[in-house]
């Protein structure tokens, strides 16, 4: 029998783009998907073929570069979870109050998602791009307390008053809110992880599946190096807290003249006029069709976000962690451990340090083992299919 799947994630391409995949295979087999989501990601859910839903929600511009969990910006981050459930969850109340779906999927920083699953009487699913959680492991939890002290973290009573509003908020909705803060997996909880590369992983018991990372069409997208005859290069620290004009300048320093062909990612917010001359050997842009880059790649320097992580051990290139926060640093700490690349300082790196790193990295038989072990385990996770599969018979 076929079903009606409600899919919903905050507007930020690292939490929507692992979903794609996903939703193309339920569509495939003949379901019905629904996607709320807000306008920065709604033209690549559209292009799935799924029923958009728009939201008013978008993520906030956290301001210029520097500490990315600084009170401020955690502050900002907090209010906007608290507004997105008073924005979002009339609007998803309104649309589905007539024809409700039949599970509602959600990112797990969805905060309203759950809340609306349980409100219109439907099985909630988690969907999570990142480490899971679970009753014994927690690493937003783990990661926070380790850095509260040297970051200057909000204090407790701070964090206590907006688990208040989002609880006052679900009263006011009629249901029970979700911890901001604690860990209550869901009765399925989709990971976009092979197993293996999950912390904790024997913690893990079958509400949750590791079905590795789904590029989908993403995979297949054009892009030919503009010096095909050099080793290519990959320089990107994703979409979010990339706004490191000093780095890229670093990056220019290390590689400038060398024989790598350089395709640099600076994302949208700095000038690339400030970077200076851009060498011969560097392709510069805005943005790359990161997994058709990785293809072609022999080493990729990036802030280890999972999704970067991930699509880069999918193509079997090692990894040069320069990771922006505490999450991409234990990213690139259990890459580093399974034998997928380096972890570098990203405050203390040098020119000369990050040229020797890439270039010995390139030529690293245990680095080439170990990537070529953990690709062997991502591909038989299962992908799209095994997703299917999973949603399929928790609603049978």
């Amino acid at each position: 029998m076929k079903k009606h799947f409600l899919f919903t994630s905050v507007p930020a391409f690292g939490h929507v783009n692992p979903t794609l995949a996903l939703v193309t295979e339920l569509l495939d087999r003949g379901h019905r998907v629904s996607y709320a989501v807000g306008a920065d990601a709604a033209e690549a859910v559209r292009a799935t073929g799924a029923e958009v839903v728009d939201l008013p929600t978008q993520i906030p511009d956290l301001g210029a570069a520097g500490n990315p969990l600084s009170p401020e910006r955690l502050r900002r981050m907090a209010e906007f979870f608290v507004d997105d459930v008073r924005k979002c969850m009339p609007v998803l109340l309104e649309h589905f109050a007539d024809a409700p779906p039949d599970a509602v999927c959600s990112d797990v920083m969805t905060t309203y998602g759950r809340m609306l699953a349980d409100k219109l009487g439907v099985p909630a699913v988690a969907l999570v791009p990142n480490f899971a959680s679970n009753e014994k492991f927690d690493l937003r939890t783990s990661v926070m307390a380790e850095h509260a002290s040297a970051l200057g973290a909000p204090p407790p009573e701070a964090m206590a008053r907006v688990q208040e509003e989002i609880s006052a908020l679900g009263a006011e909705f009629g249901v029970a809110a979700p911890s901001l803060f604690g860990t209550v997996p869901a009765e399925l909880n989709l990971v976009f992880l092979p197993e293996q590369f999950q912390l904790e992983h024997e913690t893990f018991d079958e509400r949750f599946r590791f079905i590795g990372p789904l590029l989908g069409d993403r995979e297949n997208e054009p892009y030919s190096p503009a010096d095909p005859q050099r080793p290519l290069l990959f320089i990107s620290l994703g979409t979010a807290f990339n706004q490191r004009p000093e780095f890229y300048r670093l990056c220019v320093e290390a590689f400038a003249g060398s024989g790598w062909q350089v395709a640099m990612s600076v994302g949208s917010r700095i000038d690339i006029a400030d970077l200076g001359e851009v060498p011969a050997n560097f392709d510069v842009r805005r943005s790359f069709p990161q997994p058709a880059v990785l293809r072609r790649a022999a080493a990729f320097v990036s802030h280890a976000g999972m999704n970067s992580t991930m699509e880069s051990v999918h193509a079997g290139v090692p990894l040069v962690a320069v990771p922006q926060m505490p999450e991409q640093a234990a990213n690139a700490a259990r890459a580093e451990e399974l034998g997928l690349g380096v972890k570098l300082d990203t405050d203390t790196v040098t020119a000369a340090e990050l040229r020797e790193t890439v270039d010995r990295i390139t030529v690293d038989a245990e680095v080439r083992r170990g990537l070529d072990r953990m690709r062997e385990l991502l591909h038989s996770s299962g992908g799209a299919p095994a997703g299917a599969d999973a949603l399929e018979a928790f609603l049978a």
